[in-house]
């Protein structure tokens, strides 16, 4: 058995450690800052601007002068996105085409304007508006969009969109009368082109049309507003979304294959941004974009890009 001494001595921290600790610490705290920094990092660049809004520069002139490859696209994540503010979520926006209108599950995440709380940004429209939806507080609005929406599930041939909900219990005042879940509950189990883990909520229709941030070229629009004709739509929660609620209209563009960028709109009013992804389309689909070879596009691209994709 070692004496004391010997003990304490065995204890003890290797000279050459003790003397080079601190430098190793931050050698190891700036590869950290590196790794980090290189995920979050977007290759994109970007038109200058001052926080006044005449400032921003012109969509069309920004395309024309900055026009985004597919190499700068491929530097995007849904990660980083939601780092920049929101006249760089805006350029890139209006810089992408709506691509293909998607099929099957892609998950989803949510963000609001850099800057903005988003119970802040929710009080402000909710606040506009009439009827059921001016009942909901702010902060279950909150907790449906980052908790319990898990992304969106298009149905591509039927033009349809239905959103993965993961529990829907923080809105049983909303919810049907016990006798009439099983009924809902029996429904669910029809979905099955497309099964997924949560139940699928508010569906609503998909279509190409205009944008509301830049009109140049087409969108693809998720529309909730009548959707009361759908197969398997329920009154009770669906009617949440639609005209007689909180007036939802989102729209969304490819960044590229398997990620698309979206805009969620309140009543018309811009309420926050959203990202969808779908891994095994976006691994598919990657060497070809790299490539360069063009995605398909459902949805008119508008004059400025055919012009700068004709043959010169």
């Amino acid at each position: 058995m070692l004496s004391a001494p010997a003990a304490s001595a065995a204890r003890q921290e290797p000279g050459w450690f003790k003397r080079y600790r601190i430098p190793l610490i931050v050698v190891l705290i700036g590869i950290l800052a590196f790794v980090v920094w290189k995920k979050l990092s977007i290759s994109v660049t970007f038109a200058p601007y001052e926080a006044n809004y005449t400032s921003k520069p012109d969509f069309a002139q920004i395309e024309h002068e900055y026009p985004l490859n597919a190499k700068q696209l491929m530097s995007v994540t849904p990660e980083n996105i939601r780092t920049l503010d929101q006249e760089k979520v805006d350029q890139i926006y209006a810089r992408l085409t709506a691509g293909p209108i998607p099929d099957g599950s892609y998950d989803g995440d949510l963000f609001f304007p850099n800057g903005m709380s988003g119970q802040k940004r929710l009080g402000e429209i909710v606040g506009g508006l009439k009827g059921v939806a001016a009942d909901i507080e702010v902060q279950k609005l909150t907790l449906l969009g980052k908790a319990l929406w898990k992304g969106k599930v298009f149905y591509r041939n039927e033009r349809v969109l239905r959103n993965r909900i993961n529990d829907l219990n923080a809105f049983k005042e909303f919810f049907p009368a016990p006798e009439q879940q099983q009924k809902l509950d029996e429904e669910q189990k029809t979905l099955t082109e497309h099964p997924t883990s949560e139940n699928q909520y508010f569906p609503a229709k998909l279509y190409c049309g205009q944008s509301l941030l830049d009109s140049r070229r087409e969108s693809i629009i998720i529309d909730y507003a009548f959707t009361d004709d759908l197969k398997n739509y329920r009154p009770i929660p669906d009617a949440l979304a639609g005209r007689e609620g909180l007036l939802v209209r989102d729209e969304i563009r490819m960044v590229r294959p398997g990620f698309y960028l979206g805009r969620a709109y309140m009543a018309g009013t811009f309420i926050l941004n959203f990202t969808l992804y779908n891994k095994e389309v976006a691994e598919k689909g990657s060497e070809s974009f790299l490539n360069n070879q063009q995605s398909a596009e459902d949805c008119w691209i508008g004059y400025q890009r055919m012009a700068a994709n004709a043959p010169q």
